[in-house]
């Protein structure tokens, strides 16, 4: 191998850039597994009483269910088909509600997301340094 005008082989300076990209690999695996362990923590966090909130609003939605369609029924006492329309009353207001609900959940998911943004836009740094470097020496 001949050597470099500072004395260095180019083996030498080829196994130096291995070890800087291997070293480069390891620190963004670890910032991006940093960063998903502690979006791990929060999501099962919030999976646990997500479960728990489900359980007690699906109960309290069938109760309160029932009785809106009873009152509704009541009101009109001297129709046949009042249950019919106390169920469609009812389903028509769910379906209204439901429908803002799922607005705001897609919406909040947009704002947020669960996407490691800093690992992602430490990256996407690292590219744009390594083209201008590149760039630079060619």
């Amino acid at each position: 191998m001949h050597s470099a005008v500072n004395g260095r082989t180019l083996a030498e300076v080829v196994g130096d850039i291995k070890e800087e990209i291997k070293e480069f690999t390891q620190t963004r695996f670890q910032l991006l597994k940093a960063e998903s362990q502690q979006k791990w923590a929060l999501l099962k966090i919030a999976a646990l009483l997500a479960a728990v909130a489900v359980v007690l609003l699906a109960t309290a939605y069938v109760l309160l269910t029932m009785g809106l369609v009873a009152v509704i029924a009541a009101v009109f006492t001297s129709n046949p088909y009042r249950w019919v329309f106390g169920f469609f009353g009812i389903a028509i207001l769910w379906a209204m509600l439901g429908g803002i609900a799922a607005y705001f959940a897609k919406r909040e998911l947009a704002l947020k997301g669960i996407v490691p943004r800093r690992t992602f836009a430490v990256l996407k740094g690292d590219k744009v340094w390594l083209q201008r470097e590149a760039k630079d020496h060619l």
